[in-house]
């Protein structure tokens, strides 16, 4: 079934900026699909085009909607590609924008069209969207498995106005025995952390940031993740849930060292860590609590920094790279070959096409990583990300707290594929690093 129209438009994200949306319509109806936008943005990404000028501060995407409209539309509807064919559709945009970072036509611009693409590649093969990226990826287990949410509860580092450095503390459902549970023991803990916040720091330290996660003013990780041990405990669900961290470390490295204060115009040279001192800090915190991953602890390229921890704290749990790996099959490579990590970080707009985003996925999986399926900051309510862990079978997936529209559009999406599915799944539990 070849494509009869595309149209794009710009919307809006989470965050009130702008994004691109596009309509992809067949013979089978018009199938829609909407772009995430990060704030903490690796410098080796895939670019996100956007407008500059005065309005909307530079973010709007109205050149990326005329590329996809001028350009894209009336190249692909000649080129008759079947819709299913997701390898040609993205293949054929690759060579239209011509460049390696996608400059040319905006990633935004050619992963609108992509995802739309797989939808409606699903319809026609009469499948779900989850069946149809399976299909695509060339897993063919007798399960498929649903993935451990890695909730994103407190919020610090580009994501919220505190003064905590670190990006993201998470909460894992490993102990539940199904993804359903995992919610029910998600939604409970954040609602005991706020209350636990609440009590120690007042009411107006409950405010959430980008992801839904409370956004406290405090300075120090252990103070978060004491936090977060807590609110478990309260719970009851000692033993039962881990702790994830994204230091989004890019973000406060310094001229070779790392500023943990370093949203503070004034912050103190001599307290900056060195590589080695924020490695044995993220030692002491696998130590002290039940932290099983851990994203970007270093800078994007920081590659010493990575094969040092990777080689020690590795062993132990997962270390995870995003602004190092960028979701892009060449980094991924370079990341397997220098033993940097032992997990992807799996973000489509990092990479702008679901082919290449499939390509990044097997290829961790070849080398024995894990991988994380991940929203960005600025979200909408498309839930394709929640079809794709499933479909993958990766066994993790973080959108967010259990709190706010855009994250919990992702969750509820792979509850109904949950109850759809029935015997037919497995929940991924303590071997979200490797269900298979």
């Amino acid at each position: 079934m070849a494509i009869t129209r595309i149209h794009a438009r710009q919307i809006f994200d989470s965050r009130g900026n702008p994004t691109i949306e596009v309509d992809l319509t067949t013979d089978k109806g018009l199938f829609r699909a909407a772009v995430p936008s990060g704030a903490s943005t690796g410098v080796h990404e895939a670019l996100e085009l956007r407008d500059g000028g005065s309005a909307y501060m530079g973010k709007g995407v109205e050149k990326a909607v005329k590329n996809v409209n001028d350009k894209i539309a009336p190249a692909l509807i000649e080129a008759k590609i079947a819709v299913e064919d997701q390898t040609a559709i993205d293949e054929f945009m690759l060579n239209l924008d011509g460049t390696p970072n996608k400059s040319q036509l905006g990633a935004n611009a050619i992963l609108g069209v992509s995802l739309a693409a797989a939808k409606a590649g699903a319809a026609e093969k009469g499948v779900p969207l989850y069946q149809h990226f399976r299909d695509l990826s060339g897993r063919s287990h007798e399960k498929f498995v649903l993935p451990v949410p890695s909730f994103n509860v407190i919020n610090g580092g580009s994501h919220a106005g505190n003064k905590l450095a670190m990006q993201e503390f998470m909460i894992l459902p490993t102990g539940a025995t199904s993804f359903t549970e995992a919610m029910q023991m998600g939604s409970e803990v954040y609602h005991h952390l706020k209350s636990v916040i609440k009590a120690k720091y007042g009411q107006d330290a409950t405010n959430v940031g980008d992801e839904g996660g409370f956004a406290p003013n405090i300075q120090s990780s252990e103070e978060g993740l004491e936090l977060l041990n807590d609110a478990i405990e309260k719970a009851g669900y000692t033993g039962k849930i881990s702790i994830g961290m994204d230091s989004a470390a890019s973000e406060f490295y310094k001229d070779g060292k790392y500023d943990l204060d370093f949203k503070n115009s004034q912050s103190d040279e001599s307290k900056y860590l060195s590589t080695k001192e924020l490695a044995d800090l993220y030692t002491s915190f696998a130590d002290k609590f039940p932290v099983v991953t851990i994203e970007d602890p270093f800078d994007q390229d920081d590659w010493e920094a990575y094969q040092h921890l990777q080689s020690t704290l590795g062993q132990k749990i997962q270390i995870v790279g995003d602004d190092l790996l960028v979701t892009n099959p060449a980094r991924i490579q370079i990341g397997v070959e220098k033993k940097a990590c032992n997990a992807l970080l799996l973000k489509v707009n990092q990479i702008g096409t679901v082919t290449e985003s499939i390509k990044a996925a097997n290829l961790s999986f070849e080398a024995g990583w894990g991988v994380m399926v991940s929203h960005r900051s600025g979200e909408t309510e498309d839930s394709t990300i929640a079809d794709l862990v499933v479909g993958l079978g990766t066994g993790q997936i973080k959108t967010g707290a259990p709190c706010r529209s855009e994250r919990l559009a992702k969750y509820n999406q792979i509850l109904r594929i949950e109850e759809e599915l029935g015997d037919k799944a497995i929940y991924a539990g303590d071997k979200f690093r490797k269900v298979f």
